[in-house]
């Protein structure tokens, strides 16, 4: 109705032309007999604008009217909903005299038997619910620890934004704070599970060097440049390769997470965005722009370092715990992680060669992760800004996955566990239980139509169900009665 309202309304005034007649016709118009020139044009519109507001009127008794009898339709569906179930348990009520009524040949009610599994089955969806809240009461999203994690974590979030908008000068107070505070945890930690030689991986020596540069060695271009390039190609990168995740209640990713991206954050900010960086990090004055081939050697060498103290300390020093299982490295578990596409590159290797491929693949990809720091963030604010930005937006989609994927799979597993029980439980009951679906009379003498009786119960004593279904030829023969239904069958 407001489509035609705003049609009308749009129509263009009636001219009169030479003739007398109005524009484009030689009849009355819509509104009366006689015709309308220019100066009488407002009274047209003024009947048109009374007759837009007569629709208006009716929208507004349309939308009053429709909330009625919407209204309306709820309650009777409430009352229908009402009346089914009333019906439901007065079909529920008429089913149990049926079944005290027939009894097994042990003497057993079948309705006895209906209720026990209904109630065993009760049982034990009481006893799945009450673990489940159990189960839910006690994990680690609801301890105090997790929601002190998640407190801090998001507060360090945002605290970290505001003070890269307002002092980006305390950036590198921040981390420093921040790795004395979560590694000597992880150290912890680790050395508790067993897993403390992962504390020996590339990550955790980029970012003690890291410190080092910020309080020890600030003069030292050798040293920032090792510093910088290490920080943005595999610390960086690892947030990708390793999947870090931004889950805010578990401590342990959001230290993962910290290790590998406030060092790149760090050195991005030193370089583009501390006001008076020379003076604090006199190292800046002599590195006005990148020196690619330099600065690929210095952490080329910074890495080889590294390389030869992992593989003399832990993979020589510690084989046989490693080989024993007692102790987990990064490479011991790249190699048993079959679904990796790292893990299953060195299982096609020779077990001799695993070791020398698994070093040269991590240099190489530290190299490679590199050139991006080398040929374009040193000097662009934009592109590292964008780039950090990446590194962080991959690390908030995995943490994403994280609570939806991880959260729902699990919940999903207790509910199918349950289902499962509740289709277990129902097959039961309807083995121990008659069907009632529909039979016809011809179905009656029937074995497979009917329960199977005995010739002692067709004899004229009361039948009863036999637990056990009797093959076709032991049931005795019977002539069919003058009156039976097969005998009309028949005639």
């Amino acid at each position: 109705m407001s489509a035609t309202t705003e049609d009308h309304a749009s129509q263009p005034p009636l001219l009169k032309s030479e003739s007398g007649t109005p524009n484009g016709s030689g009849s009355s118009n819509g509104f009366g007999n006689g015709y309308f020139s220019i100066p009488f044009e407002r009274f047209v519109k003024d009947e048109l604008s009374d007759f837009a507001s007569g629709f208006t009127l009716l929208d507004t008794m349309e939308t009053y009217f429709d909330s009625r009898l919407d209204l309306l339709q709820r309650n009777l569906a409430k009352q229908s909903d009402r009346l089914k179930l009333k019906a439901d348990q007065a079909f529920q009520g008429l089913r149990k005299p049926i079944f005290k009524q027939m009894k097994s040949a042990s003497g057993e009610v079948l309705t006895d038997n209906f209720e026990r599994e209904m109630q065993k089955f009760k049982l034990k969806v009481s006893q799945r619910m009450t673990s489940l809240t159990a189960s839910w009461q006690t994990a680690k999203i609801v301890r105090t620890r997790e929601k002190i994690s998640f407190f801090l974590s998001v507060m360090s979030l945002v605290g970290t934004a505001l003070m890269l908008a307002a002092c980006p000068q305390y950036i590198h107070i921040a981390y420093t704070l921040g790795a004395c505070t979560l590694l000597p945890v992880r150290a912890y930690l680790y050395k508790k599970r067993s897993w403390h030689y992962f504390l020996f991986d590339l990550c955790y020596y980029c970012n003690i060097l890291d410190l080092i540069y910020i309080w020890f060695l600030p003069s030292s271009p050798a040293m920032f440049l090792a510093c910088y390039c290490l920080s943005h190609g595999s610390l960086a990168s690892a947030v990708i390769t390793w999947r870090n995740s931004l889950v805010f209640h578990d401590m342990d990713k959001v230290t993962s997470l910290f290790i590998h991206i406030y060092p790149p954050l760090t050195f991005t900010v030193i370089r583009h965005y501390y006001p008076g960086a020379a003076k604090r990090f006199p190292a800046l004055k002599e590195l006005p722009h990148m020196q690619p081939f330099r600065a690929l050697l210095l952490s080329s060498i910074i890495y080889l370092i590294w390389q030869l103290l992992y593989w003399k300390f832990v993979l020589i020093n510690r084989r046989k715990k490693i080989e024993s299982g007692q102790r987990t490295t990064s490479f011991s578990w790249l190699l048993n992680d079959k679904r990796g596409v790292i893990g299953r590159a060195l299982s096609s290797f020779p077990p001799q060669y695993r070791e020398v491929a698994f070093m040269f693949g991590q240099f190489m990809y530290a190299v490679l992760t590199e050139l991006p720091a080398l040929f374009l963030l040193y000097d662009s604010p934009l592109l590292s800004s964008v780039y950090m930005l990446f590194i962080f937006g991959v690390s908030v989609w995995n943490g994403g996955g994280f609570y939806i994927e991880v959260f729902g799979r699990k919940f999903e597993k207790e509910l199918e566990a349950l289902r499962k029980e509740l289709a277990e439980a129902t097959s039961r009951s309807e083995r121990s239980s008659p069907s009632f679906g529909p039979q016809s009379d011809d179905e009656l003498l029937t074995v497979a139509g009917s329960p199977a009786l005995s010739a002692k119960g067709l004899a004229g004593e009361s039948p009863t169900v036999s637990n056990v279904e009797l093959p076709l030829e032991t049931i005795p023969m019977m002539a069919p009665a003058p009156d039976s239904d097969e005998s009309r069958k028949d005639r």
